[in-house]
């Protein structure tokens, strides 16, 4: 972790996501704000089971508070998978759960991701694989501090039209997640997206946000971190 941090720092990368909470005070040592921490679903267990919201919110009061005290910018959530429930259930079920939720996340000043997810190749029966379907839940619940993580490795996969959905979608995202496809490897063009027109256009949007690297790579780790930075500088 601190040869990452130091890297991150020599190449102008200003957060890391997703890190375990025994690494967050190296990457702050460094500078890097915490962006997506954990949250309190699974992506399979997640917020579209009633019977769960209970469990959620005081697991959420916890790790809101962690954030906060961390000073990151967000937290993670899931819709959980299908298990033969309707996805109209389903988002009326997540809209309850993140309106149970979002006092918190607002008095914290931390905003809370629900990721979107690919069910074709990597997670099977997910509820929040569509952008539509995410966008119907964040925007019922209404809230400057509740979004989407909207993931391009995932949203190519399930339905395309990338830079279309976020420019006429862009407001409900918080956060994206890059990734080639296929294969999650390197998003130079070895593969079918191609990502300086992608970042010119979340930037065209006006966002704010963070933009973060999520992909596996098949060589030298921080060479191909380097060559993303490079690739999505616009």
């Amino acid at each position: 972790m601190e040869d990452l941090a130091s890297a991150c720092v020599e190449l102008g990368i200003q957060a890391v996501d997703l890190l375990p909470r025994a690494e967050w005070d190296v990457a702050r040592k460094h500078g890097l704000t915490l962006t997506v921490v954990s949250g309190p679903t699974s992506i399979a267990e997640g917020l579209n089971r009633k019977e769960s919201h209970d469990a959620i919110e005081a697991k959420f009061k916890v790790m809101v508070e962690d954030a906060a005290a961390a000073k990151a910018h967000s937290i993670i959530v899931f819709s959980g998978n299908r298990k033969g429930m309707a996805d109209d259930e389903g988002a009326e079920n997540c809209i309850i759960g993140l309106n149970r939720i979002k006092k918190y996340a607002e008095d914290k000043g931390i905003l809370v991701v629900m990721e979107l997810l690919n069910s074709k190749v990597n997670h099977a029966d997910y509820m929040c694989d569509k952008s539509a379907w995410g966008v119907k839940v964040v925007k019922a619940v209404n809230s400057p501090y509740v979004k989407l993580l909207y993931d391009i490795y995932h949203m190519q996969i399930m339905e395309g039209d990338v830079i279309r959905t976020i420019r006429e979608n862009h407001q409900w995202f918080g956060h994206y997640h890059t990734g080639g496809n296929p294969g999650r490897n390197e998003i130079d063009s070895s593969q079918e997206l191609y990502y300086p027109a992608i970042a010119k256009a979340i930037a065209d949007t006006g966002y704010q946000g963070y933009f973060a690297h999520e992909f596996v790579p098949k060589r030298d780790p921080l060479t191909s971190l380097a060559e993303a930075v490079q690739i999505c500088n616009v």
